[in-house]
């Protein structure tokens, strides 16, 4: 799940080129798992060095294969553990459903 200051950059067209090209190159398959001799496909291109707010705008850490690495689901839970349990979806009061973050909801306040 994309934190607020990475969605724009993780729908862009240079992350998603980035992402297809990078997995490509690595055949599709796990890089944790292939180190370990098994053979997994690789379903998350995974930045090394973290995407925060200053990084994100750096090409050298957000655009590059030297940074990146291609993981399972499962792999990558073992690098973000609180993620597993982490909601994708939410369902809100009228029964619609949200996906990754609850609808903001803003209690009318009445006036005095």
């Amino acid at each position: 799940m994309a934190k607020a200051f990475a969605k724009q950059f993780y729908s862009s067209k240079a992350w998603q080129d980035c992402r297809n090209e990078y997995a490509k190159r690595q055949q599709h398959l796990c890089e944790e798992c292939l180190r370990q001799g098994i053979y997994r496909p690789g379903e998350i291109v995974h930045h090394k060095i973290h995407i925060d707010p200053i990084t994100i705008e750096k090409p050298e850490v957000a655009l590059n294969f030297d940074n990146l690495e291609l993981l399972c689901r499962q792999c990558h839970y073992k690098m973000h553990p609180r993620e597993k349990n982490k909601k994708r979806f939410f369902i809100g009061e009228n029964g619609k459903v949200f996906s990754n973050e609850p609808p903001l909801i803003v209690e009318n306040q009445r006036q005095p």
